[in-house]
């Protein structure tokens, strides 16, 4: 045999499957192709501290949620609506879903309101739960104000009222398969806290997490498309029904084709994040207390929005009674300095942000916050030159207000 006939050519003829190698195709394009998404699988799996199995591949931290959420809800199988559990300042891809689930009667819902500091009494969730109860979902840190709620105490107050309902025979309901669970199941967005917290599923105690590759700093910017990628952490023993309609690709519960160049930027990107959280970590929380300081030595009636301590190292949020967010924003922007008055996802929303409302459920008319939100490129001079700009524009605008 001659040493070109034993050269094997590749001759790609199944671009009907996909253009790129289909990780569910057997050849060995595909195969290829599969090998690369368990590796990205399992690079996740190791920082979670989670199994293979319970990584599934979705488009973004608003799939993940809805995955989990609406999941749960629909592999209900006891007596009755099920009932869910959430807080009043939840991203809006989980209080939507809360909300639509309601409309829809396919689900009783309480809302908890957390306190004026912006973080949940784990008790007053375990208020909560009744014996129709499949799920507690609560953040781990918020989107606008950086607030890191209690998730291990949360995850103990659960714990305690399984073993005080198993007890009584309250809390079994049966799943597909003749399997049962004891409810509630715990799920935690933890989309914002991604590149600072400690992200172990174990330690942190829950079933559910979701993680979104738009919100991991370098992720847009070095890896592209890592960015159109999100996870949602499944624990091996929770059953989840799909919401989609479709193939059986992600353990049979995120059905169409996996991103995959997007998947392994996304795996890289995770593990880069988490190999500078500490430090990173120490030097924003050094700018933000800094920052914090500048402000409350303003001569302006500046209020900030949440827990000083517990509170992403990166988030400055903050109330200037009187003036309008949105107009604070806008003049910021003039100056070069980018913030935000709420969530992206509400930026086309005229009504001022429902998280900062829910902290100051007291006031009248519209109640706004401004979003300093630092990252690896943020610097004391950039601080400084806001500090600055702020008081330049407060001067100007308070013979308005």
């Amino acid at each position: 045999m001659s040493k070109s006939m034993r050269k094997l050519n590749k001759i790609y003829l199944d671009y009907a499957a996909s253009v790129k190698a289909n990780p569910s195709s057997i050849h060995s394009a595909g195969m290829e192709a599969k090998i690369k998404l368990q590796n990205s699988r399992k690079e996740v799996a190791n920082i979670l501290g989670a199994r293979l199995e319970e990584i599934i591949f979705t488009s973004g931290g608003t799939e993940s949620n809805n995955l989990a959420i609406q999941g749960v809800v629909l592999a209900w199988q006891g007596k009755g609506l099920p009932h869910i559990i959430t807080t009043n300042i939840e991203h809006p891809s989980v209080l939507k879903t809360f909300k639509l689930l309601e409309r829809r009667k396919l689900a009783q819902i309480s809302i908890v309101a957390v306190e004026p500091n912006g973080i949940v009494d784990p008790k007053k969730i375990k208020n909560e739960i009744k014996k129709n109860t499949v799920l507690v979902s609560v953040m781990y840190a918020n989107n606008e104000i950086g607030t890191i709620q209690p998730i291990k105490e949360i995850m103990k107050e659960i714990r305690h009222y399984k073993k005080t309902s198993r007890k009584q025979g309250l809390s079994l309901r049966e799943f597909p398969q003749g399997q049962s669970l004891l409810f509630p199941i715990f799920h935690t967005d933890a989309v914002q806290a991604v590149n600072y917290l400690d992200l172990n599923v174990e330690k942190l105690g829950v079933d559910l997490l979701s993680l979104s590759g738009s919100k991991i700093e370098g992720a847009t910017a070095k890896a592209g498309q890592a960015g159109r990628v999100g996870i949602l952490y499944k624990k091996k023993t929770i059953k989840l029904e799909k919401i989609f309609g479709g193939g059986d690709q992600e353990i049979g519960l995120r059905p169409g084709t996996e991103n995959l160049p997007a998947i392994i930027k996304f795996s890289k990107a995770l593990k880069s994040a988490q190999n500078i959280k500490e430090k990173e970590t120490e030097r924003l929380t050094s700018l933000r207390d800094y920052f914090f300081v500048k402000l409350l030595k303003m001569p302006f009636n500046i209020k900030i929005n949440g827990d000083l301590q517990n509170r992403l190292p990166n988030n400055v949020n903050i109330t200037f009674l009187k003036i309008p967010s949105d107009l604070l924003v806008i003049e910021l922007s003039v100056k070069g300095i980018m913030a935000s008055s709420k969530s992206a996802c509400e930026s086309s929303r005229a009504e001022g942000s429902y998280v900062i409302k829910a902290l100051r459920p007291e006031a009248n008319g519209e109640v706004g916050g401004v979003r300093f939100s630092m990252g690896r490129k943020t610097t004391k001079k950039d601080i400084d030159y806001t500090i600055k700009a702020l008081s330049q524009i407060l001067t100007k605008l308070k013979k308005w207000y």
